[in-house]
């Protein structure tokens, strides 16, 4: 038992000499710790590479080693899904190096680390919009970009989360009935977002809570309110002519028509009562 708890104090030592050889010593040449750091690299323990990288930025500022390693160390970061980090790093690198043929990548993967961070739609979209600035940013200043059309897609994925967080706000006030507040959050999400599928549904949305609005409202304000309803459906066969909620919306407008005729015939007989 003995002779056996020797043999695994052994390897465990052993073990432990390898590894420690492996990491960055006092001592090291900057080729060296740069070599271990690449070593933790190629075999995707990225944790460890980001530790030897930052190690060898910090030594080798202002040497081929140092400009590598604070690539290396943004991609280490970014591997390890540490995006915050990583997009740290990645602009440090910009900064740092404003001429070097990589600024491009590294733009572009920093945006890429806020899409990442870009949470569920329901969740503070903070990163979301912070993506779609950097996106919009690569696109402005790399127009001819291989990765243009990419960050173009990622700008619409995002800003259609950012529709759908809108669309249940509205919603939200929609299911309570508070009419006109729904239809404040309603216009914002066809305004903001008319590109979006949400936009779509909203406008769908909009004229059935214009109705709704208007059979709850003192006979003076229906009519406004259903001629509001005839103005959003005219919108969505202008944004939406070949929509599948083309026969939905169809159903609501004949409603709110429907509704807003008998009104100015009862105006008409009033007039002609008084007349």
């Amino acid at each position: 038992m003995q002779s056996k708890l020797l043999l695994l104090l052994g390897f465990t030592f052993i073990l432990s000499a390898c590894q420690n050889d492996r990491l960055i010593k006092r001592g090291d040449s900057l080729e060296v710790a740069y070599q271990k750091a690449m070593a933790f690299y190629v075999e995707g323990d990225f944790s460890e590479a980001a530790k030897a990288f930052d190690t060898v930025t910090r030594v080798g500022r202002g040497t081929e080693y140092g400009q590598d390693a604070q690539y290396y160390l943004a991609e280490s970061y970014y591997k390890d899904k540490q995006y915050l980090l990583a997009a740290s790093e990645y602009d440090r690198y910009v900064s740092y190096y404003p001429q070097d043929e990589r600024r491009q990548e590294m733009e572009f993967k920093a945006a890429m680390c806020y899409f990442h961070q870009s949470p569920r739609y329901k969740l503070d979209q903070s990163d979301t919009r912070r993506a779609i600035e950097r996106f919009q940013l690569f696109i402005n200043r790399y127009p001819d970009s291989d990765r243009v059309t990419d960050a173009a897609d990622r700008i619409d994925e995002l800003r259609s989360k950012l529709a759908h967080k809108a669309y249940e706000a509205a919603q939200f006030y929609v299911r309570n009935e508070m009419y006109k507040a729904a239809t404040i959050y309603l216009d914002r999400v066809i305004d903001q977002y008319p590109e979006s599928k949400w936009a779509e549904r909203a406008l769908v949305d909009q004229v059935k809570t214009y109705i709704e609005y208007a059979d709850n409202s003192v006979v003076q304000s229906q009519a406004e309110r259903y001629s509001k309803a005839i103005e959003n459906y005219e919108k969505f066969l202008q944004l939406f002519p070949q929509s599948d909620l083309r026969g939905e919306i169809e159903d609501y407008h004949d409603e709110a028509q429907s509704k807003l005729a008998d009104i100015v015939t009862i105006e008409e007989e009033a007039d002609e009562g008084q007349s």
